[in-house]
C-alpha cells in the first residue's frame, strides 16, 4: 500500500511539471520536496498545496487510502462489515457535499 509520500510523488511526476518550479512557487527547497516524498504521513495541507500547483486532487486517493486502512482493522463479523460500508458511504456523501460547497465558493470569487 502507498503511503501520502508515494501518493504526492507519484502525481508531481506524473504532472511533468519540473519540480524546480513547484518547489519556487512553494517558496521551499528541493530537498524539503524529497523530504515530503519518503514520508508516510504528509499532511493534507501539503497535498492540498502541490495539489493546486499540479492541478491534481488529492482526495479521492485520500479516501482510498483511509478505506484501506478501515478495510484491514475489520474482522470478517459481518455486522462489522457492514458498519464498515455504512462509514464509507458517510466519507463520500459528506465528501460530495464538501465539493459542492466548494465549487460554489469558486464560482463566487471568479
Amino acid at each position: 500500500m502507498q503511503h501520502r509520500g508515494e501518493l504526492l510523488e507519484s502525481a508531481v511526476r506524473q504532472s511533468g511539471i519540473p519540480l524546480a518550479r513547484i518547489t519556487k512557487k512553494l517558496n521551499r527547497s528541493r530537498r524539503w520536496l524529497y523530504n515530503q516524498f519518503a514520508k508516510p504521513d504528509v499532511s493534507v495541507d501539503v497535498l492540498m498545496e502541490v495539489g493546486k500547483l499540479i492541478h491534481h486532487d488529492f482526495l479521492p486517493e485520500l479516501h482510498d487510502l483511509s478505506l484501506g486502512k478501515a478495510a484491514r482493522n475489520i474482522s470478517m463479523d459481518n455486522t462489522v462489515t457492514d458498519y464498515g460500508e455504512q462509514n464509507a458511504q458517510y466519507w463520500k456523501d459528506k465528501y460530495m457535499h464538501l465539493l459542492e460547497e466548494y465549487n460554489t465558493l469558486l464560482k463566487k470569487h471568479q
